[in-house]
């Protein structure tokens, strides 16, 4: 399983993403890819969770990779991953996360089939939640009034919840993508009803940063997460030893001016902190795109522009405070004592 297995759930963590093999049965399931975990995917979940049946494990059931990325070559970035939905899904009773993998048999499966071998055969569904547009089985032949009539015949209880809207279009993880690949961050988080967040781990750069008096921590973020609209950004930044935000400024994407070829990256500039950041974890929340990728006359023209952004984020930050470490202060667990912010 490990081939297809995207990533463990963390030690600490109190929900375990597994393989239907190693899940706890029998089950009531919650299927869909539930990718954002917004308030229509919420309603799904509740209806195994919120008041569970005695004796059955609440359980969120996806499947990886999405079928669309097997079946058409389609790359299917994530707004949650796997690793990360854990920690959303855990306040709302689920016990488990399990991920079907999706392979060629698996699509050629007829709803009947699915039902029997996967649902009732792997996982012991007794309940099973889905949303009102939930189609499944070989060439989405499946709908829920199939999932009722084939469901009641093997014992399965079947929940049906329905779209919700916003104005004049329903809630879905598209209309969320399109409000980050806008930059409209306060539209994707008003969407999720939570701030976007995603993580990486800081790698040693080429020191162009530094040169220019403004070093960046330089985040290898994993390919498969939905990022925003390329451009800099005020964010807030926090490590795994301190969940105290740290205001900072945030470039997304290529260097126009220092190096035109080098590929789209995600750099992070701490502001009014110096700490060694080479080889940590750092989560980001964008708060608020200031401007969009600009090529520059030289390298002292993109300086003073850095400095401008710095100071609009700082100002952003201090007046939208994410309830944690002012601007100019140093965390309680975060000394001064490194001689270098990072490798940039």
């Amino acid at each position: 399983m490990e081939g297809w297995f995207p990533s463990r759930a963390p030690s600490d963590s109190l929900i375990p993403l597994c393989s239907p093999q190693e899940a706890m049965r029998p089950t009531a399931v919650a299927l869909g890819s539930f990718d954002g975990l917004h308030q229509g995917h919420r309603r799904v979940i509740a209806a195994v969770a919120a008041a569970p049946t005695p004796g059955l494990v609440p359980t969120v059931v996806s499947f990886w990779p999405h079928p669309r990325e097997l079946l058409y070559g389609e790359p299917r970035l994530r707004l949650d991953l796997p690793g990360e939905k854990l920690a959303l899904l855990e306040p709302y009773g689920i016990r488990q996360l399990v991920l079907v993998p999706f392979t060629r048999q698996l699509s050629l499966l007829s709803p009947e089939a699915f039902i029997e071998q996967v649902l009732v055969g792997e996982l012991q569904a007794r309940e099973v939640a889905v949303g009102e547009n939930f189609r499944f089985g070989h060439d989405r032949s499946g709908d829920t009034t199939s999932l009722r009539e084939i469901g009641e015949r093997h014992g399965l209880r079947v929940l049906v919840s329905s779209m919700l809207w916003d104005g004049s279009e329903r809630i879905s993880s598209s209309r969320i993508r399109r409000a980050l690949a806008a930059g409209a961050i306060d539209e994707a988080n008003r969407l999720l009803e939570r701030p976007y967040r995603f993580s990486g781990r800081v790698v040693r750069g080429r020191g162009l940063g530094r040169q220019l008096s403004w070093p960046t921590a330089n985040l290898q973020v994993d390919g498969r997460k939905f990022l925003p609209q390329e451009g800099v950004y005020a964010a807030w930044v926090r490590t795994t030893s301190a969940a105290a935000p740290m205001a900072a400024v945030m470039n997304l994407g290529p260097q126009p001016t220092v190096d035109p070829l080098a590929p789209s990256a995600v750099e992070v500039h701490l502001l009014d902190r110096e700490i060694e950041l080479v080889g940590r974890d750092l989560e980001v929340e964008p708060l608020q795109l200031l401007r969009h990728q600009q090529c520059f006359a030289s390298l002292e023209d993109l300086s003073r522009q850095i400095g401008v952004d710095a100071a609009l984020a700082r100002r952003l930050l201090e007046s939208r405070s994410a309830g944690g470490v002012g601007v100019a202060q140093t965390p309680a667990d975060e000394g001064r004592d490194a001689t270098e912010q990072q490798n940039s």
